[in-house]
């Protein structure tokens, strides 16, 4: 139990990004607010790593990424193995997200990285 409503572990994030400059960007940011990064390329890397029991809080994935599975499905499929996860959802083309999972946010591209932390922060379990 919590006392007082104070975290006691950083926020974790598996985030689901191709574009590796906007993915080191944003990385560097969340580290810098405190939350615990865990990073993907694509679907397949992220799926293991929540297949391999890693502790994540929230999916913070880009719409379109490289591979089968875009960010719209990742979402379902992490949502099958975690029904708990948070998700938050990214894109530059899309200002919508077709199918969304119940519960999730998005944030159009370009994002301010201090914009996505707070929107991750209050999407993370106290």
């Amino acid at each position: 139990m919590s006392a007082g409503g104070c975290r006691n572990r950083p926020p974790r994030v598996l985030l689901v990004e191709d574009e590796v400059l906007i993915s080191m960007m944003i990385e560097d940011a969340m580290v810098e607010q405190g939350f615990e990064v865990y990073t993907a390329t694509n679907a397949g890397d992220a799926l293991q790593v929540l297949s391999d029991g890693t502790p994540v809080d929230v999916l913070f994935t880009d719409i379109n990424i490289d591979g089968d599975v875009d960010g719209s499905k990742l979402a379902l499929l992490a949502r099958a193995l975690r029904p708990e996860l948070a998700v938050l959802y990214a894109s530059g083309t899309m200002r919508a997200v077709p199918d969304a999972v119940p519960g999730s946010t998005f944030v159009p591209k370009p994002y301010a990285p201090k914009d996505v932390c707070a929107m991750l922060a209050s999407l993370t379990p106290a």
